[in-house]
């Protein structure tokens, strides 16, 4: 039979893994943005016009970013690489969790700076608002496993020092 706080260590370990994961998808993901934007486009029939007109939007200015100056994606690289490098620094508190509060702190940080970034420069940017949204989501989501990760480590660390 597991003990409470081998329990609260567990839960963590599942609550940080599915941050790293995530983190390492959405840097994966940013790599092949043209080729994944081609496939939106191509099977998009489904969704609400105004959408299909964002993503027909987005997908040809990358091809044509893509064509003429090709250097601009490798903005999009190092975006990536932040990702990846994000979801190697959850590994310290994967390890142990109560020596590596502070980076479960800081995702929490990250997820909350999230909303403002998103809807400060989306509207800079001429995002649309229902995209800025879908941008606020990741914060949103992203918290959730954080947060219940950090409440476990307060109980893990009440249990421990008792």
């Amino acid at each position: 039979m597991k003990t409470t706080a081998q329990k609260l260590r567990q839960q963590i370990k599942l609550y940080i893994w599915t941050i790293i994961v995530g983190l390492a998808l959405s840097g994966l993901t940013a790599f092949p943005i043209e080729t994944e934007m081609e496939i939106l486009v191509q099977h998009n029939a489904g969704m609400q016009p105004s959408l299909q007109n964002w993503l027909n939007t987005v997908h040809g200015a990358i091809k044509t970013t893509n064509i003429n100056y090709p250097f601009l994606s490798y903005g999009t690289d190092w975006l990536a690489f932040a990702h990846l490098m994000l979801a190697i620094l959850f590994l310290g508190p994967l390890r142990n969790p109560l020596k590596n509060e502070w980076i479960i702190e800081f995702g929490i940080i990250c997820c909350l700076s999230i909303i403002p970034l998103a809807l400060i420069a989306g509207y800079v940017r001429s995002i649309p608002l229902f995209w800025r949204f879908i941008d606020c989501a990741f914060g949103i989501v992203g918290i959730i496993p954080l947060l219940l990760c950090y409440r476990n480590i307060q109980q893990l660390k009440r249990l421990e020092t008792n």
